[in-house]
């Protein structure tokens, strides 16, 4: 039998050797989701409430446990963490309070006496998630999913495989019944099999662009509902008028954040030519002072790559763009250290053709731009096959709020950074994927939205 081996990516040290699952256990859990589906949606919405919030209880209680697994397997820095499991016990508040609202019946106007729209849940719902916010990917998915009446089943990213088991082992110790929450471990050529399955009603994905294409031609193949969450290489704009100690402060944020590793950080920093100078040298003075190292001391702000071959891979995009042109500001190297661990990069004068401009950078490095106003900075914005999310930093709100509908992005922010929130919507447009988590909207995919009509 094959096994999964973790890897410590602070020391390359082997953390745990788990074994895939047999083909029968796999059946199991298949089978008890789709019988706890059929019992799961009679539940009333009470019921179902009350579960998310004792899975928000026991995440809280148990908080520092899962922040050190999440250090271990992926190397996220311990407070980023915590926070992390702090933001999913509150997505699980989030849907338990508002859920039954967002889950009523709808009055619509037609020939009928009486119309209305309901919404009624799917079944067991597949979630193939990544590594890099290894709860939070999670339970975004499952909160409002097992609120809307859905089971669901995890299959998680094979480097952060005891996450997806703390997760399983949260949710029953919340009190859910079998079946309602599973883990699958299985290796990704397993995947198609598991959407053609007749008991998986539809599949959520958050990953890379290869991933999202491999599980939307298995998902079209079975005729089944999709979710893709896909990589991003978000525009944050600097017009001339911004706060720019503001915008320096967000902008080293928003790129090294969970050290770069972020479908939604911002990656692309476009500056308008009158200030293009100063942000620079603010950027890059505190992309330097970023402190890196263990991501279990607490004072660790960036600390290694999740694995080695994403540490590769962003050097050799760091590299190619600065043989095409691009001005190295700062870092551009590994660290010689044991793990995987790069220095905080910024990159200047990068140009569309750069690999840093073109392709999603997933690790600490950032690419500047220079632009020349305001139309030129959308262009530049919308010049990538990505549009997950954006911001624009300026004075000047509702010429903000009017460059925002020329924004080819799932979300603009206004002087503020890219962030997902359980009240706002949250998905992208292009190579970032289709359809919304989050809020009712995300609430919504994962049910037949079903017309009643009455004579």
């Amino acid at each position: 039998m094959s096994t999964i081996v973790t890897i410590d990516p602070t020391t390359g040290s082997v953390l745990e050797r788990i074994p895939f699952m047999t083909g029968s256990e796999v059946e199991a859990k298949l089978a008890a989701a789709h019988a706890a589906s059929l019992r799961w949606r009679a539940r009333p919405l009470d019921q179902r409430a009350a579960l998310l919030r004792a899975i928000a209880a026991q995440l809280r209680s148990e908080s520092e446990s899962l922040a050190k697994t999440a250090v271990r397997e992926m190397g996220k820095p311990i407070v980023q963490a915590r926070a992390e499991i702090e933001k999913c016990a509150w997505c699980c508040e989030y849907f338990a309070d508002h859920g039954a609202a967002m889950l009523a019946d709808q009055t619509a106007p037609s020939g009928a006496s009486t119309s209305v729209v309901a919404f009624r849940p799917l079944g067991t719902i597949l979630a193939v998630m990544p590594w890099n916010f290894p709860y939070w990917q999670v339970i975004r998915a499952a909160a409002p999913a097992l609120m809307a009446g859905n089971t669901l089943l995890l299959k998680h990213a094979e480097n952060t495989t005891r996450c997806g088991l703390e997760i399983e082992r949260i949710v029953r110790a919340a009190g859910a019944p079998e079946g309602v929450f599973g883990t699958l471990i299985v290796t990704n050529e397993n995947a198609d099999a598991l959407i053609a399955d007749p008991r998986i009603a539809a599949v959520t994905l958050t990953g890379s662009e290869r991933a999202g294409v491999a599980v939307a031609s298995a998902a079209g193949a079975a005729l089944k509902k999709c979710v893709l969450e896909l990589g991003g290489s978000d525009p944050f704009i600097v017009l001339a008028d911004a706060d720019l100690d503001g915008a320096a402060a967000a902008a080293v944020t928003a790129r090294f954040q969970n050290t770069g590793q972020s479908c939604i950080a911002a990656k692309r920093f476009i500056v308008e030519n009158a200030v293009y100078d100063r942000f620079v040298e603010a950027f890059a003075n505190l992309a330097r002072a970023q402190i890196i190292g263990d991501p279990s001391d607490e004072r660790t702000r960036i600390g290694p790559c999740a694995r080695a071959d994403l540490l590769k891979t962003l050097h050799d995009q760091v590299r190619g763009s600065i043989e095409r042109g691009a001005h190295l500001v700062t870092g551009g190297r590994p660290i010689d250290r044991p793990g995987n661990f790069y220095e905080p990069t910024v990159l200047g004068d990068v140009l569309p053709g750069m690999p840093v401009f073109d392709e999603e950078t997933f690790g600490p490095a950032a690419a500047v731009i220079r632009c020349t106003g305001p139309d030129d900075a959308v262009r530049l914005a919308n010049a990538s096959a990505y549009g997950l999310g954006s911001s624009i930093w300026t004075r000047d709100r509702d010429a903000a709020r009017a460059m925002a509908a020329t924004i080819e992005a799932g979300s603009v922010f206004v002087n503020g950074m890219v962030v997902s929130d359980p009240r706002l919507p949250f998905g992208g447009v292009k190579k970032s994927g289709y359809g919304r988590e989050l809020a009712a909207f995300g609430l919504h995919e994962f049910t037949n939205i079903q017309t009643v009509w009455i004579a």
